[in-house]
């Protein structure tokens, strides 16, 4: 049995292709993957999913231990078993969402004490429990519990809340570790912090290594401060984290921020756009994207994307999608979503061939030309 094992296969300026090997399947990087936050990717089957050309899926800590329970979700076999996705999955930590709840927390050196946004019970999420939480769910990729503050927090917090977040990564590593999760199969990432400066994410990227970890994530990104910066840091942020492992970008992006985050050596992406934009009316395509709201598609009697072979793009004309949508029909979510990820794959697949080819730089600039025609 592969535990974990990461292969780089090709490599075009920053940019990297390569293959991640674990026991439930093979993960193809860069890797987009889809998020099911509540067990499952929002109006749409797993084997849709997976025919979109998803290799892993990510899951919530948060939403999970809330309902139906992690303790509930073990009992009923895993994660895996209960949603019917026998591949990868990547579990967050949970400290993301309990960041955002703002008023309803308490953040101290143990953990954080917060309110359920459900029911408002309380609860406290440590490393130690999201670890727990985590193995329950029976994860193949476990997240380092951290804290993530925003990019324009003063220097000065950013710098306490790093270095929280580093001894968090170390308590993580040990309760993974006496848990028997390396033994289980799964593999554990830590998460960089910093913000955007340079010298507190290089201290960051040194304490992880001292502690060690199967693969890296860029946290504390993609949470408001714009593209530029967010590429600003990424011109560095990668080449500080171990060039054999895995680099993880979370929470990003749109199509454009993926395409310049893999120029910049990021292997790992999630995000929700292209589901919750399937369910809001928009669509992506080499062109841009597409508010199929819009009333000038209302007779537009093409497909979303020629270039696209989907399933909704080889049946459907932009007037019928336009026409779900407007209408609030249950079959324009599903097919507007299964298109987005459709598309997001598509673009994973076409990067990966151009590294492989040594061409990564052309087709960028291809790319960046063509997108947002729409």
């Amino acid at each position: 049995m592969t535990r974990f094992s990461f292969t780089i296969h090709a490599t075009s300026g920053k940019a990297r292709t390569g293959t991640i090997a674990m026991r439930r399947g093979e993960i193809r990087t860069p890797a987009f993957m889809p998020v099911g936050t509540a067990a499952t990717v929002k109006a749409m089957k797993p084997d849709t999913v997976r025919a979109t050309g998803a290799d892993i899926i990510l899951g919530n800590t948060y939403h999970l231990m809330l309902r139906p329970g992690a303790e509930r979700v073990a009992r009923l076999g895993g994660l895996h078993k209960f949603m019917n996705w026998p591949r990868p999955i990547l579990t967050d930590s949970g400290g993301y969402q309990v960041m955002s709840l703002s008023d309803l927390r308490k953040i101290t050196e143990d953990g954080v004490t917060f309110a359920s946004h459900i029911d408002g019970s309380r609860h406290m999420l440590s490393p130690e429990r999201s670890m727990e939480i985590q193995r329950l769910l029976g994860s193949d990729i476990i997240m380092a519990f951290d804290e993530c503050p925003r990019a324009d927090r003063p220097r000065e917090e950013i710098a306490r809340s790093m270095e929280m977040s580093m001894r968090w990564a170390r308590r993580s590593r040990d309760a993974f570790d006496a848990g028997g999760d390396h033994a289980a199969g799964a593999a554990l990432f830590g998460i960089q912090q910093g913000a955007l400066d340079e010298g507190l994410r290089r201290h960051s990227a040194d304490a992880l290594g001292d502690i060690g970890f199967d693969g890296y994530a860029i946290g504390g990104l993609a949470v408001g401060e714009g593209q530029e910066a967010m590429f600003a840091t990424l011109d560095f942020a990668p080449g500080q984290l171990p060039a054999d492992r895995p680099r993880y970008l979370m929470g990003v992006g749109k199509p454009d921020d993926l395409v310049g985050a893999v120029e910049r050596g990021v292997d790992m992406f999630d995000c929700v756009l292209p589901s919750r934009s399937g369910r809001n009316g928009q669509g992506f395509t080499w062109a841009g994207p597409v508010n199929l709201r819009n009333a000038k598609h209302a007779e537009a009697t093409g497909p979303l994307d020629e270039r696209c072979g989907c399933y909704a793009c080889a049946n459907f004309s932009r007037a019928y999608l336009h026409h779900l949508h407007k209408s609030g029909e249950i079959l324009g979510a599903m097919l507007l979503t299964e298109h987005n990820l459709a598309f997001y794959q598509q673009l994973m697949q076409t990067m990966r061939d151009a590294i492989t080819a040594g061409t990564f730089a052309v087709f960028a600039e291809s790319f960046r030309r063509g997108y947002g025609r729409a």
